[in-house]
């Protein structure tokens, strides 16, 4: 299998860090106030199905282009999948990560934020590693710390290529492990070997020990010349379905070097069965992919011919209108399919917990499908233990004590809080 050709022209050297794998038994699922995972579905910060789709921005490369965010957005996007880099690129510091939060949430978009530094692992002498990739996330913690409900944390771009990908899933839940350690609650989306493509079925065999590490985490496939008929590309996402494991696909196009991906299958099954797609890429590609570009010189009023069938065609953005999380929308519900298993969304933002026993100690919070829940009409169902809630959706802190390094976020109560006054607190 011809692997998948880079993004671009000069790559970078790196060294190579090992760090122990803790056995999965020791790696705690991260309690979230932002998007949980249960029974193979994406839930947002207010309990809401949320199907991430959308469009790769190459921001690393191209950090000047901050347009790119809002042309994204008006072309129906929910979510946009950002590239950054740890230092085989041009390295993605702890301002640039926020401008890049600030500005997906700016747009009302769902930021997934991947680290392109893995690419090719084990057959490109250039790529880095999962365990130095999920170093960069503790770097740049501050930035995402706060951001659950907005921000997934992709923690490395195809991170093995055709060598060396046996260890995927050990290396996956150490990677895991070292962000929750650091206190990343987010959910976390975790790419396939073989460039992204799993052609050897590893993702698809070892997700379950993965998830049963993590509970708070997402598959990506990415499909582009290995799925090129209508049966590989609805196989592969059944046997994530039909397992109840939580599956998107990250990237894809409507051509490419390695074979002529079944696009129009992977848009129509997608759609179909609620999954999740991001298609590659709105511009700047290089190394002989140009053709993946969806607009020309990232001007949106120049679309491709694949940016036109993405964005207009059959079973493209436009058609599909997807719905943005509810923590933009104000968590409204669709009354014709409402979040049932949350049972409604208290005052403060929360869902309602569906049984008492969630919450054993009397409190009135609770804890269901990987996330926070109040009880109905107990002190919470008003507010916070403090009495208010932030302009950003979180309580305040009862205590000033509850944010020992002073950067404005506390935890009370098993969630984040803000302290009153602190820039946070915005």
């Amino acid at each position: 299998m011809r692997r998948l050709l880079t993004r671009v022209a000069a790559l970078l050297g790196a060294a190579t860090l090992a760090v122990a794998l803790l056995p999965a038994t020791q790696s705690a699922v991260a309690a979230t106030d932002g998007f949980s995972v249960s029974g193979g579905r994406i839930y947002d910060a207010r309990g809401v199905e949320f199907v991430p789709q959308g469009i790769n921005h190459a921001h690393a490369w191209y950090p000047s282009q901050t347009g790119s965010f809002a042309d994204i957005r008006a072309a129906g996007a929910n979510t946009v999948r950002v590239v950054l880099s740890g230092g085989r690129y041009t390295p993605s510091t702890v301002s640039d990560v926020a401008d890049v939060v600030a500005r997906c949430r700016a747009n009302q978009l769902v930021c997934i934020l991947e680290n392109h530094d893995t690419t090719g692992y084990g057959e490109d002498g250039s790529a880095r590693s999962l365990a130095q990739a999920a170093q960069f996330w503790t770097q740049v913690r501050s930035a995402l710390v706060g951001q659950e409900a907005y921000v997934m944390i992709n923690i490395g771009n195809e991170p093995f290529g055709n060598s060396g990908y046996q260890s995927w899933a050990s290396d996956t839940i150490s990677a895991i492990s070292t962000l929750r350690h650091a206190g990343l609650r987010h959910t976390i989306v975790v790419d396939a070997p073989n460039w992204g493509q799993d052609w050897s079925g590893t993702m698809k065999a070892d997700a379950p020990r993965v998830a049963t590490a993590d509970g708070n985490t997402v598959f990506s496939i990415h499909m582009y010349g290995v799925y090129d008929t209508a049966a590989e590309v609805t196989s592969y996402i059944d046997s994530f379905r039909s397992r109840g494991l939580a599956l998107m696909v990250g990237e894809f196009g409507d051509a490419h070097s390695d074979g002529n991906p079944d696009e129009a299958t992977i848009m129509r099954y997608t759609r179909t069965t609620g999954v999740g797609m991001l298609g590659w890429s709105w511009s700047g590609n290089g190394s002989g992919v140009e053709y993946l570009d969806m607009a020309n010189n990232f001007d949106a009023g120049r679309l491709t011919s694949w940016g036109q069938r993405f964005i207009n065609g059959t079973d493209g953005l436009k058609a599909r209108a997807p719905k943005v999380a509810s923590v933009y929308s104000g968590g409204t519900v669709d009354p014709t399919n409402p979040p049932t298993e949350t049972g409604g969304i208290a005052p403060n933002g929360y869902p309602y917990c569906t049984s008492g026993s969630s919450d054993p100690d009397g409190d009135g919070w609770g804890w269901e499908n990987n996330r926070s829940c109040v009880v109905r009409g107990s002190a919470p169902d008003t507010g916070s233990s403090s009495g208010a809630t932030a302009p950003n959706g979180y309580p305040y802190c009862a205590s000033g004590s509850s944010d020992p390094d002073g950067d404005g976020w506390g935890w009370e109560n098993n969630r984040s809080c803000v302290v009153r006054g602190s820039a946070a607190a915005r």
